[in-house]
């Protein structure tokens, strides 16, 4: 849970990773109703995102409604289930965005841009209001290093002015990225470089 957020961002609070393992053991319901998520499960959301409970439940049921043949309701067992791309770049929030498809490969697991509830959790967590600037811009330049080299090179900028243009451009306006092809131009995606 929360194991790709991790490695990017410290938890809030300790010991909150592995939390879906023990979790495992620790599954209850309250009342007639079964529950989503174990109380650990939770705090765990809560500690790897910048959501609260609430939040994260109202995240849940909008993954849920996007599969409900796929997504279970009770999700205490951490199931393995992965949203198709089609139905994630479907939603509101991304449905007009050119970027839709590269947002969903940078932030799913394989690069597919299938999503579990981590990485749909994980994706609304980096574009929520709370995140901070630098988590944001670290994304912003996945999504715009198109051959994930670790760097914004010519062709990457043309990628993305082909997306803004939606594929309208001409062979004059594919020059300048040829010319900066040609020198070798590329912006590193490590702070410390200087570039």
């Amino acid at each position: 849970m929360c194991s790709s957020l991790a490695t990017r961002v410290a938890p809030r609070r300790p010991g909150a990773l592995g939390a879906c393992s023990r979790a495992l053991t620790a599954a209850f319901t309250m009342g007639n109703k079964q529950t989503v998520f174990t109380h650990e499960q939770l705090e765990a959301y809560q500690d790897c995102t910048f959501f609260t409970r609430k939040e994260i439940m109202r995240l849940f049921y909008r993954y849920q409604d996007l599969a409900p043949q796929l997504v279970p309701l009770d999700y205490t067992s951490c199931p393995d289930v992965k949203v198709p791309y089609e139905l994630i770049g479907s939603m509101p929030e991304l449905k007009d965005n050119p970027f839709r498809q590269r947002i969903a490969q940078v932030f799913s697991d394989d690069g597919d841009g299938h999503m579990t509830l981590d990485n749909f959790l994980d994706m609304f967590s980096v574009m929520s209001e709370m995140a901070p600037r630098d988590l944001k811009a670290y994304y912003a330049f996945k999504i715009y290093d198109f051959n994930d080299d670790g760097y914004i090179c010519a062709w990457d900028l043309e990628q993305t002015v082909t997306k803004l243009t939606r594929g309208e451009l001409s062979a004059e306006e594919r020059a300048p990225f040829l010319y900066l092809e040609k020198r070798g131009w590329c912006l590193s995606g490590d702070a410390d470089n200087g570039n």
